[in-house]
């Protein structure tokens, strides 16, 4: 590979949630003395983003004039670019290209402009915390889709319980997640089409998080939601991000993709309405840089990275770990194992051994907040080898016998 994904990159002191956040606030606390820390808990990544990207931040740094700036042509024709090389989105203009401070903030808008609050909105569980945080924070009812799982193992949507409450509960707003996280499906063609075709029948707007839509498992394509046809084009507000691809979280910096023009306009004044949702110069030159040729190179070699590290821990969690089911990603760097038959088995419970595992620095991540009621969620984001000396902590500490 030409990029390094090998490397143990020390982040301590470095201003890392992932790290120097262990012990305070939602983070799992520190490990005992003679344990390392092994982030694997919030979704950022362990690697070195690509150069580029530095090199862009410090080509406008070296200029010392930091005013007022509107954003330039280069970062729309970037992101043009990006979707068209990435998810061969063709036709994709400017004026359907919006800045958002993060993606959750442009959730809040994209929900202020098609709901009221009190409304319900109907989201699949499991669920992404921030999903469930944000709206409740803004006053809307959530309404849970669960995600089943099929004879493979497979997370399906449940089409009958998606109709049943959209009728129910007079639902005209849903969040998709695509790929999802956390179970790591990437939908196929046709489970978007049918799902869409179930927001088009009862009049729901869709905001479709496509955060994760750079982090696909090798065989596998993300197939953007507005693609579909022509219907979803026009009630989808769809969230992207350099952020998860990159490893730029700490940047800010997402973007949303209207096509319907009475849509963007309300999401667009929301958004505008605090005004506080304005881009950092520094943060248009990052994805500039990102979304470069070398980008989409250091992106492949990721992926490639990944599937190597989900790999290697699915097949340790089915060859060792009686108990433990998981289904292996097609998108994402996160595994969502559920431990239910360990702990029924030892009459464990999962705050056990999810303590079990911070107190060796397998800084893993509780899955109940995500609606997963006996489950762990593990990033893997990491060199191969601090995924394996991991799991030796596991075997030796946590899952033995």
């Amino acid at each position: 590979m030409k990029y390094d994904f090998t490397s143990i990159m020390d982040r301590r002191g470095r201003d890392a949630l992932a790290v120097d956040g262990l012990g305070a606030g939602t983070a799992p606390p520190k490990p005992k003395e003679g344990f390392d820390p092994i982030p694997m808990w919030v979704a950022d990544m362990n690697f070195p983003t690509v150069p580029t990207v530095a090199e862009a931040i410090i080509r406008r740094a070296q200029h010392p004039a930091f005013g007022y700036f509107t954003p330039a042509d280069e970062y729309y024709d970037a992101i043009i670019r990006w979707q068209e090389g990435r998810n061969q989105v063709k036709g994709l203009a400017k004026d359907c290209i919006g800045y958002e401070n993060g993606l959750l903030g442009g959730l809040v808008s994209a929900m202020r402009a098609i709901a009221s609050q009190g409304d319900s909105v109907l989201v699949h569980s499991p669920t992404y915390i921030g999903f469930t945080s944000v709206l409740k924070r803004n006053g809307y009812n959530i309404v849970s889709s669960p995600l089943v799982q099929d004879g493979q193992g497979v997370w399906r949507m449940d089409y009958v319980d998606m109709e049943e409450k959209l009728k129910e509960h007079r639902i005209h707003a849903a969040i998709f997640c695509s790929p999802h996280n956390p179970c790591g499906r990437v939908w196929e063609r046709w489970e978007l089409e049918r799902a869409m075709e179930l927001y088009q029948k009862y009049d729901v707007f869709v905001i479709s998080d496509e955060i994760w839509s750079d982090i696909i498992r090798p065989g596998y394509r993300h197939i953007p939601t507005q693609s579909v046809s022509q219907d979803a084009r026009e009630r989808t507000v769809a969230l992207y991000a350099p952020s998860k691809t990159f490893n730029l979280a700490g940047l800010i910096g997402g973007y949303h993709i209207i096509y319907n023009q009475w849509l963007r306009d309300r999401v667009d004044r929301e958004g505008a309405l605090s005004h506080y949702n304005d881009m950092n110069v520094l943060s248009m030159h990052g994805l500039i840089g990102a979304y470069q040729p070398e980008g989409h190179q250091w992106v492949d070699e990721l992926c490639q990275t990944i599937a190597g590290n989900v790999d290697f821990a699915v097949d340790h969690i089915n060859t060792h770990y009686q108990g433990l089911s998981v289904f292996k990603p097609e998108g994402t760097y996160m595994l969502f194992v559920d431990c239910s038959g360990w702990c029924q088995a030892r009459g464990q419970a999962i705050g056990q051994v999810l303590q079990a595992g911070w107190d060796v620095g397998v800084a893993w991540q509780d899955g109940r907040p995500f609606h997963g009621p006996c489950h762990i969620r593990m990033n893997l984001a990491l060199p191969l080898a601090r995924v394996q000396e991991a799991f030796e902590r596991l075997d030796k500490h946590v899952f033995q016998g």
